[in-house]
């Protein structure tokens, strides 16, 4: 008699389209970041990062979107851009708006 167990698999997915206009290398970096502060598998898309987290594994929103921020100001793009919600299981990094006075 086998007993198997099925593990679920929550998937978070980061939006980095508008990081990756503004410099394809940030990407990737982004994806070594978030590999060595989590323990999740990490895969790097065109236009999004993916986060796939192992039940009981998973981290909380405000722990990744701290990660995500830490990763801008770790890189100095935190005067560029910002990290907001895209959803339940999303964030989008998304370019600051520029003003001139």
């Amino acid at each position: 008699m086998g007993c198997e167990v099925e593990l679920t698999v929550s998937t978070v997915v980061v939006n980095v389209s508008e990081l990756q206009s503004f410099d394809d290398e940030c990407v990737k970096l982004l994806a070594d970041f978030l590999k060595g502060r989590l323990d999740a598998s990490v895969v790097s898309a065109k236009n999004e990062v993916s986060l796939e987290f192992e039940e009981g594994k998973e981290t909380s929103r405000s722990c990744l979107r701290l990660l995500l921020r830490k990763f801008l100001h770790k890189e100095a793009l935190k005067e560029d851009f910002r990290v907001i919600s895209g959803g339940e299981n999303s964030f989008i990094v998304k370019e600051r708006k520029q003003y001139s006075e």
